[in-house]
């Protein structure tokens, strides 16, 4: 499939205006005008908008990943999770990635680097979640939740994760991405390729 604008692809709407709808502490929702440029058609669509996000993907010596286990109000049950969340204005996602797991977990590591970023739902989301793959973690100190976290930190053999992602143990879908993404870096490590 080629991403260019050919005879017979989808037109990119134009956009008019917006207008917030509701603000929160971690969202806006927006009313955002948009206009077909070749139909004239003009519509409102609603489009949440948040700060990008980072997830953590934290591999110790041992050859473990760093989890956390903790209750979703959205889904009003418990996630097994890699850890994450918002990043500050400004922030630059790596360094938000180690932020994040040193809050959530106690956990640093020698070196971190972004694996990929990807829209959470481009359908009515516009930020994105950026992946970050730290090494060598350990931990380093005690955690610093917000208030309302309460985290149980769990580490289990890379191997062992990467089946509860494919068997519906870890349901998270950004989880779930950000392993998909570093399966590979895993498999050539441990020398069983892709």
């Amino acid at each position: 499939m080629n991403a260019s604008s050919t005879p017979g692809s989808p037109a990119r709407w134009e956009h008019l205006g917006q207008s917030t709808l509701a603000s929160t502490r971690v969202l806006d929702l927006r009313s955002v005008r948009l206009r077909h440029p070749q139909r004239a058609v003009e519509r409102d669509f609603v489009v949440i908008a948040s700060a990008d996000w980072c997830n953590v993907i934290a591999v110790t010596p041992e050859g473990h990943l760093v989890l956390v286990r903790q209750f979703r109000f959205g889904i009003e049950e418990f996630s097994l999770e890699i850890p994450g969340g918002i990043i500050d204005p400004g922030e630059d996602p790596v360094a938000a990635a180690v932020r994040e797991l040193r809050e959530e977990t106690g956990y640093a590591g020698t070196s971190a680097r972004l694996l990929a970023s990807v829209h959470p739902n481009p359908a009515i989301q516009n930020n994105r979640c950026h992946l970050v793959l730290v090494e060598n973690a350990t931990l380093s100190g005690a955690s610093e939740w917000d208030h309302d976290e309460e985290i149980e930190v769990v580490t289990a053999p890379v191997d062992e994760v990467l089946t509860w992602a494919r068997t519906g143990k870890i349901t998270h879908s950004l989880v779930v991405c950000g392993l998909m993404h570093f399966e590979p870096i895993w498999r050539a490590r441990s020398g069983r390729g892709i």
